[in-house]
């Protein structure tokens, strides 16, 4: 055994990386359009890689969406479960929508939850973003708590059917780990949740 492989080199830091991270990033050469409908649009782009060669990327353009984690006084947290299209399912997952050209993120969490669950709430804190498909698409979820709430009724959109309850954060947890939950921007929502309890 040489004296390398005895003594591997430990693995890197981030702080050890260098600062620019130009060695990395692609460069567009060309786009086109491959698709376009009435949610989504799909692009072509050529691209050069960072050693010079070239290849293609197909992603998709998303509007960009919001995902609310309402919770009620008793403190549970609301739910709604949804059949969705693309994996054959009905999904466990937190009240979300998409945004409407130009609309303001905020609001656009405050319309979805009054639309989809009937509550409004008199209280909203940022939690955080993801970009929950970063290898095919574009699309930014931004996250709130939304507090204080109070029951109206709710206006679904045309076509759109779903349950809406309310389950413990424990549960949550629970449902995570058995992969009954298994819809990203509610898991990682219940992370966030779960870090800002613990500041309180």
């Amino acid at each position: 055994m040489s004296s390398s492989e005895s003594n591997p080199k430990p693995e890197k830091s981030f702080s050890d990386l260098p600062k620019s991270d130009e060695h990395l990033r692609e460069h567009q050469t060309s786009s086109e359009d491959a698709y376009s409908g009435k949610f989504l649009h799909l692009k072509k782009d050529i691209v050069r890689l960072p050693d010079g060669n070239t290849t293609f990327r197909e992603y998709l353009i998303h509007p960009g969406a919001v995902a609310i984690m309402p919770i009620l006084n008793d403190g549970r947290i609301l739910l709604e479960r949804q059949f969705r299209y693309p994996v054959g399912a009905a999904m466990i997952e937190i009240p979300a929508g998409k945004l409407e050209q130009g609309e303001d993120r905020l609001l656009c969490a405050q319309r979805e939850l009054l639309e989809e669950t009937g509550y409004s709430a008199k209280s909203w804190e940022f939690l955080g973003r993801i970009h929950p498909v970063i290898a095919y698409s574009t699309e930014i979820i931004d996250i709130y708590l939304a507090k204080d709430l109070t029951l109206g009724e709710r206006a679904l959109d045309e076509g759109e059917f779903l349950d809406v309850f309310a389950a413990t954060l424990d549960e949550m947890h629970e449902w995570i780990a058995s992969g009954a939950i298994t819809d990203v921007k509610t898991i990682i929502s219940v992370y966030h949740l779960a870090r800002r309890l613990k500041q309180l």
